[in-house]
């Protein structure tokens, strides 16, 4: 590369027609815009029993969760949500209706979760899971689960109506990252 070019969005500045402080490059003046992530997932259900995943990754490996996780470009959220499901779960699932969004600033990210249905009751530990459960909404393991999001889809989607929304607070929960 010549010296003289700088290696793409490296100046940090208020592009115009802007009001907030971006990465510019110099050479092109591309601008590199960095934007929340969206989240999406599903509370699913066999009866009367809500499918969880122990997850094997971090943050939160041992943790139980919703199947969820980022969207991907070119995808829908409820395909996505059923994407991840079909990641996390190996299980096929029928997207219902939408239990809520949530926005949770402090990370930059906004989950969105739907209700579905297992298609069977068939299900196995994806690659991010250590293992898949049905659980009844008694013996939900409620002190073992991830993060707020997947509290607040399980508390809405089991009182019915919504789709809810809720801002998460500006500081973290306190079982978010226990230890540290």
């Amino acid at each position: 590369m010549p010296p003289h070019k700088k290696a793409g969005p490296s100046v940090e500045m208020i592009p115009e027609g802007d009001t907030r402080p971006r990465l510019v490059c110099p050479d092109c003046g591309y601008i590199a815009y960095e934007n929340p992530k969206v989240v999406v997932g599903a509370v699913c259900t066999w009866g009367d029993r809500i499918l969880l995943c122990r997850r094997d990754i971090e943050p939160r490996r041992a943790y139980w969760t919703i199947p969820a996780g980022f969207m991907e470009l070119g995808e829908s959220m409820a395909a996505g949500a059923a994407r991840e499901v079909m990641e996390e779960a190996c299980a096929h699932v029928e997207i219902g209706r939408l239990i809520g969004i949530y926005e949770i600033p402090r990370i930059s990210q906004v989950h969105v979760f739907y209700r579905a249905r297992l298609a069977a009751p068939h299900f196995a530990a994806g690659e991010e899971s250590q293992e898949v459960l049905l659980f009844s909404w008694d013996d939900l393991p409620w002190d073992d689960l991830a993060f707020p999001s997947v509290v607040w889809a399980l508390e809405n989607a089991r009182r019915g109506g919504g789709p809810f929304f809720t801002e998460a607070p500006a500081t973290p929960w306190p079982m978010e990252f226990p230890g540290g």
